[in-house]
């Protein structure tokens, strides 16, 4: 089980590998929140997620066996990006399982870091099944999205960087928003800031009928969502959370929020033309939470975590057409 050990030792492998990300602000962004608000710009993070922090750390902790055989992840992208990177780094193989209607950027980007990429219909296959046929057939080690201790203690890096970045602006209360689909993220980061920022709180957050980890805290069970696909928040749609995550989130982190497509789309807008920085929907629920949900947090500050930017560029240019970027 994934614990603030785990995470400080996650935290010294990717010493000199991940980036240190910024806490970015902006008074406009203040002023429709009615708080203050810092992002947690994780766009800035190699491969343009969070996600490099848990792939380096589950393939860094490879034995020199595992790793001379390879390595298989299932991933609609960000994932996919991470584990490739990671594993180019270390010199081994790595096979991506990707949906065919994963956003093109993502696919290519994959592609391009050396990865083998397997594409499946979501809608019609088990995604896991064929990742573990696969991992059966060649002896690959699978990297799990984030039902996986050591993907965990690798995303808790962020939220060691959030205490600490929080405490160094002056903020002792504030509660941490996440953008959630299995609930690496969001459990790494819970557990971080319970050791190290007791005054923190993480919340996930997700989009308008992909809602599981809020249904699910909601009701104290692990629920399912009613359909695989529907959502522009590709990075963030899971069947339901995690088996490792769950139990983390029911223990430290506060009721789960719901955005809608629109207002992570504008969130987006609002992201580009006030922090200068480039987010996919998915990777912006967490700040459209801090914006548009504002009756439902609490206290003078609130951190956003901006966990992805890997967007294709024509989704970008129609939201800032909408949304007047």
């Amino acid at each position: 089980m994934t614990d603030i050990a785990m995470i400080d030792a996650a935290a010294a492998r990717l010493q000199g590998r991940a980036r240190r990300t910024p806490l970015l602000s902006s008074p406009f962004l203040d002023e429709i929140a009615g708080r203050r608000v810092l992002v947690k710009a994780e766009c800035l993070q190699h491969t343009g997620s969070f996600k490099f922090r848990g792939a380096w750390s589950a393939v860094s902790a490879l034995s020199p066996a595992q790793r001379a055989k390879g390595v298989i992840a299932v991933s609609s992208g960000n994932h996919a990006q991470g584990v490739a990177l990671a594993a180019r780094q270390h010199g081994i193989p790595a096979v991506i399982v990707m949906p065919r209607d994963a956003p093109r950027v993502k696919t290519l980007n994959t592609r391009a870091l050396g990865a083998e990429v397997v594409l499946y219909d979501r809608a019609i296959q088990d995604r896991d099944a064929i990742g573990a046929a696969l991992a059966a057939e060649r002896g690959l080690t699978l990297i799990r999205p984030f039902d996986e201790p050591l993907v965990i203690a690798g995303q808790g890096t962020t939220g060691l960087e959030i205490a600490q970045q929080a405490r160094e602006e002056g903020i002792d209360r504030a509660e941490v928003l996440v953008c959630c689909g299995g609930g690496g993220l969001t459990a790494g980061i819970a557990l971080a800031v319970a050791a190290r920022g007791p005054g923190l709180r993480a919340r996930p957050v997700e989009p308008a009928g992909f809602d599981d980890t809020a249904r699910s805290l909601e009701a104290g069970r692990r629920l399912r969502n009613a359909t695989p696909t529907g959502s522009v928040c590709d990075a963030i749609i899971t069947p339901e959370p995690g088996l490792i995550t769950f139990p983390i989130l029911q223990r430290l982190c506060g009721p789960g929020l719901v955005v809608t497509d629109d207002e992570a789309l504008y969130a987006m807008v609002l992201a580009f033309s006030r922090l200068g920085i480039v987010l996919e929907p998915g990777g912006a629920v967490a700040l459209a939470a801090a914006l548009f949900r504002r009756d439902a947090l609490s206290g003078p500050a609130v951190i956003a975590v901006a966990s992805g930017g890997n967007v294709d560029a024509g989704l970008f240019r129609d939201a800032l057409s909408r949304f007047g970027g």
